[in-house]
């Protein structure tokens, strides 16, 4: 049984293998493991990580069951838009998905930010899986962006949003 509760310096290092695993499962057939590589090396750094984990308008979970983590999640206050929250990371181990550990660290994002409103992401147009889960969850699609990741990473984007209950 994995357990929802916010992420602490000890479990970065776990949190980036779960990264790296669930980021080659998902995006190397789409584009290739050497530029997965180059994601990971800029996105999930050690220094990248704790930058996260220290902000103080966001909130890092992980899913944990005492031995390790099977998910994580990672959303923080937008700064270009008002009242919105920008979910940036969603991840559960790959042998782990598909069963509720996505659902339960997404349903305790949403109470984390009682000021938002709405909540927007940016996903991989061909990744059928987590457009599913967030279609399932409440999210509509209202855009594309053609270089996800703040224009840093070349790769097209779905954004998506769903109005938080707030």
């Amino acid at each position: 049984m994995y357990f929802v509760r916010t992420a602490g310096e000890r479990d970065l290092e776990k949190v980036r293998a779960l990264l790296v695993e669930s980021f080659h499962a998902t995006y190397d057939g789409l584009h290739g493991r050497a530029r997965v590589d180059e994601l990971i090396t800029h996105l999930f750094s050690p220094a990248a990580l704790k930058a996260r984990l220290v902000r103080k308008d966001a909130e890092f979970l992980v899913a944990d069951d005492g031995r390790n983590i099977g998910g994580m999640g990672y959303a923080a206050m937008s700064q270009a838009l008002t009242k919105t929250v920008m979910l940036h990371l969603l991840y559960v181990r790959p042998a782990l998905q598909r069963q509720g550990i996505g659902r339960d660290i997404f349903a305790e994002l949403e109470t984390c930010f009682p000021d938002a409103e709405i909540m927007r992401l940016e996903v991989e147009p061909q990744n059928a899986a987590a457009i599913a889960f967030y279609l399932t969850h409440g999210f509509t699609e209202i855009g594309r962006n053609e270089n996800d990741g703040a224009g840093q990473s070349g790769i097209p984007a779905l954004v998506l949003e769903k109005r938080l209950a707030g």
